[in-house]
C-alpha cells in the first residue's frame, strides 16, 4: 500500500511505523477575525494596510483642505492656528484621522489665567482620554492619561467643558463613536491574509503545499527518512529555490494538495476586499485604482462624489460640533461654516449655480447673493 508523508516532515513514532496505510482527510478551521476595538483596528488597518491607510489619508487630506469661515474675530484666529508651531491644516488632519480610525476625535482647550477666550487647541491621542461619567450616566469630563498619571478635566460652573469630543454615530454606545473600519473588519482581515498567504507562498518556493508519496510497499528507514527531510528543506525550500525541480526516486511521488490561486479566486477576493474598506471610508475605488469597479463611468464623477457623499459631511458635522464648543468658551454665539468657494473639485457646481442665478431675471441682487451664500 502507498504511504504518503505530508510536508513538512515530522519523526515517525514505533506506533506510526507499524500502524496500518491510512488516508487523511483535513479541512480548513473556522475562520480568525481580528479584534474590532479601536487599537487593533488602527494597527491592522492604518499602519498595515495600504487601502486603509490611503482612504484614511484622503479623506483626511481632502477635509482638512477647506477653510472655515466666521465672523468671530477670536475663533477664526484660533482655528487659523491652534497651535504656536502647528498651523490650522494640520491639526484638522488628525482630527479627521482620529474620527475615522477610532471613531472619535478629542482636542483639549488652552485658557489663560482670568480670560475667556482661548490660547491654545491640543489634540489629544484617543488612546490616552476616558469620559468620567456623572451617578446619571452624563459625560462630566474626562481622564486624560500623561506617563502613569491621570489627569481628570472637568467642566466648568458654567457647565462647558475644556475637552472637545467628536464622534461617529454608534448604535450600542452612548458615550463613544464607532470606528470606521470597524464595518470593514472582514474585509481588512481578508486582504491582510491574502497577502500573507502570497507572501508565505513565495517563501516557499512559490509552490502549493503537498505531499509525497511512497509506493515501494515499505515504509522508509529512518535514516532514509532523515536525509529526505533535510535535503527537503535544504534545496527545495526558500524563494531563493522557487521553480527548482523535485528530483525523485525509490518509488517517490509528489502530489499537491492543496488549492491554486486560480481555484481560490485569489486575485478577485483581494480586489474584492479592498473595494469594501473603501466602501467602509468613503472612497470610490476608482480613485484608489482597483480594479473592477464600474460604478462611475469616469473619473470626474467619482472624484465629485467623494467630496459631496463623504468630506463634506464629515466637514460639517465636525465645524458644526466646534462651533458649539467654541461658543461656550467665547461666551457668544460662533458660526463656522465650509468655505467651498475654493474647493477645486466643486468647482464646476459653482459655475453652473452662478450660471443659473445670472439668467434668474425674476430676482434681485440680493437674492442672488443669499441663493449663492454670499451673505453668510
Amino acid at each position: 500500500m502507498a504511504k504518503a508523508w505530508a510536508w513538512p516532515f515530522r519523526t515517525q513514532t514505533a506506533e506510526q511505523k507499524n500502524a496500518p496505510g491510512l488516508v487523511a482527510l483535513a479541512h480548513p478551521g473556522a475562520a480568525q477575525w481580528g479584534g474590532r476595538d479601536a487599537a487593533a483596528l488602527t494597527r491592522d488597518g492604518y499602519l498595515r494596510n495600504a487601502v486603509a491607510y490611503r482612504c484614511v489619508r484622503m479623506v483626511a487630506e481632502a477635509a482638512a483642505s477647506i477653510e472655515l469661515a466666521t465672523a468671530h474675530e477670536g475663533a477664526a484666529k484660533i482655528i487659523a492656528m491652534p497651535q504656536p508651531n502647528e498651523a490650522g491644516a494640520a491639526f484638522f488632519e488628525r482630527l479627521y484621522s482620529d474620527l475615522q480610525l477610532t471613531g472619535n476625535a478629542y482636542v483639549e482647550a488652552v485658557q489663560l489665567p482670568g480670560e475667556r477666550g482661548l490660547a491654545g487647541l491640543y489634540p489629544l491621542r484617543p488612546a490616552r482620554v476616558r469620559a468620567v461619567l456623572d451617578g446619571r450616566g452624563w459625560v462630566d469630563g474626562y481622564g486624560v492619561k500623561t506617563g502613569r498619571d491621570e489627569r481628570i478635566v472637568r467642566r466648568d460652573e458654567t457647565g462647558w467643558c475644556p475637552v472637545f469630543h467628536a464622534k461617529l454615530h454608534h448604535p450600542d454606545d452612548d458615550v463613544y463613536g464607532l470606528p470606521a473600519l470597524a464595518a470593514a473588519r472582514r474585509a481588512l482581515d481578508l486582504h491582510n491574509a491574502t497577502a500573507d498567504w502570497a507572501k508565505a507562498l513565495i517563501d516557499n518556493s512559490a509552490k502549493p503545499s503537498g505531499a509525497l508519496v511512497f509506493s515501494g510497499g515499505q515504509n522508509l528507514t529512518p535514516d532514509q527518512f532523515d536525509r529526505l527531510k533535510e535535503e527537503l528543506e535544504r534545496q527545495y525550500t526558500g524563494a531563493a529555490n522557487a521553480g527548482r525541480p523535485l528530483l525523485l526516486e525509490g518509488g517517490l511521488d509528489w502530489r499537491a494538495m492543496s488549492l491554486t490561486p486560480a481555484e481560490m479566486d485569489f486575485r478577485e477576493a483581494r480586489n474584492g476586499a479592498a473595494r469594501e474598506i473603501a466602501l467602509a471610508l468613503g472612497v470610490p475605488p476608482m480613485l484608489l485604482g482597483i480594479p473592477g469597479d464600474n460604478t462611475y463611468s469616469n473619473y470626474r464623477e467619482a472624484n465629485l462624489a467623494f467630496w459631496r457623499m463623504t468630506v463634506l459631511p464629515m466637514v460639517n458635522r465636525v465645524s458644526g460640533a466646534l462651533g458649539l464648543w467654541l461658543g461656550g468658551a467665547f461666551g457668544e454665539v460662533v458660526k463656522l461654516s465650509p468655505n467651498l468657494d475654493r474647493v477645486s473639485a466643486l468647482s464646476a457646481e459653482r459655475d453652473a449655480l452662478w450660471h443659473r442665478l445670472e439668467a434668474a431675471s425674476f430676482a434681485t441682487e440680493d437674492e442672488k447673493r443669499a441663493l449663492a451664500g454670499l451673505d453668510q
